[in-house]
């Protein structure tokens, strides 16, 4: 018999542009931001009785190595009794990680858990592999902060390599997606977002990040990568990144970027024994493959088995949350699904074009913001998805708790 898990606690830090507010920060210091503040936010929970910390994070290549979930606790000043766990599902390892929390949970193995992701993508190496023989000298220098590198021939024969723009060019040549319907989808996003921050939508999900620089003390608090002044005409006039005759720009895909984002999971004993309150109930997760070069409709095949697992229809939800890697996948997806292209239902306050793209950190931020949400929205039902690198897709379902 399963248990009920519920999240009771999220919190992250501002998404940080590449080069950004965040880039001197440590991805392990990164990870540790939202730790300790549910730390600190929660003083009542006995912390050395929490069983693990699992920790999506994309590219483990820098300072994110060594298990960044166990460095991460113990830079939060977590118990060092306490076991951490690093999990990689590209794109989706924050979500991943959520999953990993809930199925421990709802089997009776642990009663409380902390589901997190962290990536830092302005810090991600450089790293160059050993040479093949003695005295080699066709080393090649690989970047790690996105996309494919040491590639196995035998992948590139059966599957190609395409890189992520390229692959949601692909989708969008498959399924006939324009570029005008591209364009207007980023430009919803970038609007979305623009009035959830004027407003201070984010203020709730954000722990500010301290920052020590040579002229004092300063501190990131906001999202950095929306662009609100952007306008049809001026995304509608940058080139495409692939050439002439393709679709994919800089406006219309998500970017690169720095983040952190946990969240508090516990069964219905630990929400008791800890004086936690409950504000959302995980109904469930479910994966699927899909082909490497068209990755980016994952979502579809992910989101109809978890649909079909919980009997649940895909009008039931009151907040949809899909990761826009790209405008051309995100559209793919909501035409999959039968949902329109500019649901209200979905991102209400933008998305990954907007907010940004911090690969480790994605799935967990959008079931942050998908509860958010829900509360503020007066929603029961939500839906968070997320297409991964190499051919998969990702999607949970939540449910909100009365309070």
């Amino acid at each position: 018999m399963t248990q009920d898990v519920f999240i009771c606690d999220a919190i992250r830090t501002p998404i940080g542009r590449l080069n950004g507010g965040l880039a001197g920060v440590r991805a392990d210091d990164l990870a540790a931001i939202p730790l300790r503040a549910l730390v600190q936010r929660n003083p009542q929970v006995q912390w050395s009785e929490l069983d693990e910390v699992f920790m999506g994070c994309a590219n483990q290549s820098g300072e994110d190595n060594r298990n960044v979930a166990r460095m991460a606790l113990l830079l939060a000043g977590l118990p060092a009794s306490v076991p951490g766990v690093t999990v990689n599902r590209l794109c989706a390892s924050g979500m991943e990680a959520i999953g990993s929390a809930y199925r421990a949970i709802a089997c009776g193995e642990m009663t409380l858990a902390i589901a997190a992701g962290v990536e830092s993508m302005t810090r991600a190496p450089y790293v160059l592999g050993k040479a093949d023989s003695a005295f080699g000298r066709a080393q090649k220098l690989e970047d790690t902060t996105l996309g494919w590198r040491f590639v196995n021939p035998a992948m590139q024969e059966r599957y190609g390599v395409d890189s992520m723009p390229v692959t949601a060019d692909n989708v969008a040549e498959l399924h006939g997606i324009s570029r005008a319907d591209q364009d207007a989808f980023a430009l919803r996003s970038q609007q979305r977002a623009a009035a959830a921050q004027e407003s201070g939508y984010f203020a709730e999900e954000i722990v500010p990040v301290r920052i020590a620089t040579r002229k004092g003390e300063q501190w990131v608090t906001r999202d950095e990568h929306p662009r609100g002044d952007t306008s049809a005409s001026a995304l509608a006039a940058l080139k495409p990144v692939n050439g002439a005759g393709k679709w994919v720009t800089a406006g219309n895909a998500s970017g690169l970027n720095d983040g952190a984002s946990a969240m508090i999971l516990a069964s219905a004993e630990a929400v008791r024994r800890h004086g936690l309150t409950p504000r959302a109930r995980i109904l469930g997760m479910a994966s699927a493959g899909v082909e490497p070069r068209v990755m980016g409709i994952g979502p579809v095949p992910a989101v109809r088995k978890l649909l079909a697992r919980l009997q649940i229809q895909i009008d039931a939800f009151d907040v949809i949350e899909l990761n826009e890697a790209f405008a051309a996948q995100g559209l793919a997806v909501l035409r999959g699904l039968g949902v329109a292209d500019d649901s209200d239902k979905v991102n209400p306050n933008g998305g990954a074009i907007a907010l940004g793209h911090p690969l480790g950190m994605s799935g967990n931020r959008l079931v942050l913001t998908a509860l958010h949400q829900l509360e503020t929205g007066g929603g029961e039902l939500a839906l968070a998805t997320l297409c991964v690198g190499v051919g998969q897709g990702l999607a949970i379902a939540i449910r909100r708790e009365p309070r």
